[in-house]
């Protein structure tokens, strides 16, 4: 699925081999960690697989409602599964609806079942949450025949363009134009501080600030309109939106019910930039990509962030070491590589000298780290100064280092980027710049290669071996990675692992904690 890019930088093979070997170690006590605990988002997202859905009349999900009740009785170590299917055999309830509404007016309370009490309880709950992992399996292969059907876009880098109204009704026509012109992957941006929300809002909503809502019936609405534009167009157009913060595996189990193609979803975005607690984003992670493994969803990562914060030369490193750490982090969780979408970005100052032959280091360093990922290429934002014309030729810049490097997922800058919300002719004219350059300059990557030896190569080994030095640094700390992003080696912000928002939310697992979905995706 990947533009092949043939190695060009002469990189030390071994040096490769032993950035990933520190990548994986500085990773398994994280991964030990994540599978020790469990969070009331890991827990919500099984109610929902099991088919549970829906609100009260004050817009808190059932989910919710149903998960505090059994926390207020027995607690999150043991899993909400077994109670919540002790409770449903035991009682008059026809459903988990029910006994949600019921337990939500004090009418049921929960136990942890033992004996032929748990074994019913458990294999009761297998079978409500297989069926929800089998819907999971049938929108996989829904899109793979869409695909067949429709056909994929003719080439690389496929066009990735935001929409971001805060109305799921505004969005979807332009959503659908953006198609029309020329847009491969439509990304709807979330309303602002729903990352923050330990709830999914429930429905079609209207009222977002500079985005829109993720819901699951928003999810469905944009996914059935881009399906009537893909076969309006003849090809399958991919719908993006963003599994991260307190809800994390509750959006991936959404996306993956609702046929979304991609997901961004970063192993630090949420710690770093919003500041959740490290454990409740590690554990939520995993579950959240085990979900976007089964359900054949590329993720796109974070990395892109770090460079609004820290220097994009000085911090280069910082980029890749957290790249390697992705995509260790995804493959344990059961992603493959055409899943993992990279995140890098083109961020230098445009005012440093050889500033364009760095980016095409820095992306070309990429590419050729992982040769069989889709790469997303992130625009320049943080230099975007309100000078439209400097910022379209910034913008073509980018787009000609894309297409040198042979990037996978351009993201479509816009002139105004980081100034003001962009007009509709703002994207009109930033899809001109992309369509021009990838028609004029689309297959340079065959032709493009650096001097063995020369400024590119050098700084690209430069970058290789500072992204060495720092993950030996990260295992010299006591705590490895958590005492590494406390002390603010990533995007200059420290975030302790017993700080931030949502560690009331996890709990470590008993011995005998009970989870069907973990059980059914991890035997995949």
């Amino acid at each position: 699925m990947t533009a092949r890019v043939q190695p060009k930088l002469g990189l030390d093979p071994a040096a490769v081999r032993e950035a990933r070997r520190l990548a994986k170690r500085a990773g398994q006590p994280i991964v030990r960690l994540a599978s020790q605990h469990t969070t009331v988002s890991v827990e919500r997202a099984t109610l929902r697989l099991a088919g549970l859905s829906g609100a009260d009349p004050d817009g808190t999900p059932w989910v919710n409602r149903l998960l505090d009740a059994v926390r207020g009785d027995v607690g999150l170590a043991s899993g909400v599964a077994a109670p919540v299917w002790d409770a449903l055999l035991s009682s008059d309830a026809p459903d988990l609806a029910t006994v949600a509404q019921q337990a939500a007016v004090g009418q049921l309370r929960f136990r942890v079942p033992t004996g032929r009490d748990a074994t019913r309880a458990r294999s009761a709950a297998r079978t409500a949450v297989r069926a929800g992992v089998r819907r999971v399996d049938s929108r996989r292969r829904e899109r793979d025949r869409l695909i067949k059907r429709w056909g994929d876009p003719p080439g690389k880098p496929w066009i990735y363009l935001i929409v971001a109204t805060g109305d799921i009704y505004e969005d979807i026509p332009q959503a659908q134009a953006a198609a029309r012109e020329g847009a491969d992957i439509i990304a709807v941006i979330r309303s602002t501080g729903q990352s923050l929300l330990d709830f999914v809002p429930e429905g079609a909503t209207r009222d977002g600030f500079a985005g829109t809502y993720a819901t699951q019936e928003n999810f469905r609405l944009m996914r059935a309109a881009l399906d009537e534009t893909s076969r309006e167009l003849g090809r399958y157009v991919r719908l993006t939106n963003y599994a991260s913060g307190l809800c994390m595996p509750e959006i991936a189990t959404l996306a993956g019910l609702e046929r979304l193609d991609m997901m961004l979803n970063d192993s630090m975005y949420g710690i770093l930039f919003r500041d959740i607690n490290p454990i409740r984003t590690f554990v939520d992670q995993r579950f959240s990509r085990q979900i976007h493994a089964r359900a054949g969803i590329i993720i796109n990562t974070g990395e892109d962030n770090y460079l609004t914060t820290s220097d994009a030369v000085d911090a280069a490193h910082t980029v890749t070491v957290s790249q390697l750490l992705n995509e260790y982090f995804a493959k344990e969780a059961g992603l493959e590589d055409w899943q993992l979408g990279l995140g890098h970005a083109f961020e230098i100052d445009p005012a440093v000298p050889d500033s364009f032959r760095l980016e095409l280091a820095h992306a070309l360093l990429a590419r050729e780290l992982f040769p069989n990922a889709p790469l997303k290429w992130m625009p320049p934002t943080r230099h975007m100064t309100g000078d439209v014309f400097r910022g379209y030729l910034l913008d073509g810049f980018f787009n000609l280092a894309g297409a040198m490097t042979g990037q996978d997922i351009l993201l479509v800058g816009m002139m105004t980027e980081a100034v003001v919300t962009p007009w509709l002719s703002d994207r009109d004219l930033a899809l001109q710049n992309v369509r021009y350059v990838v028609n004029a300059a689309g297959r340079l990557a065959e032709d493009f290669v650096p001097a063995p030896g020369g400024f590119i190569a050098t700084r690209a080994a430069q970058v290789l071996a500072e992204s060495i030095d720092l993950l030996q640094l990260i295992l010299e700390h006591d705590n490895g990675l958590l005492d590494a992003i406390a002390d603010g080696t990533f995007g200059l912000m420290k975030r302790p692992a017993d700080g931030g928002k949502g560690l009331e939310g996890v709990a470590r697992k008993a011995d005998d904690y009970f989870n069907p979905a973990t059980e059914i995706l991890a035997a995949r």
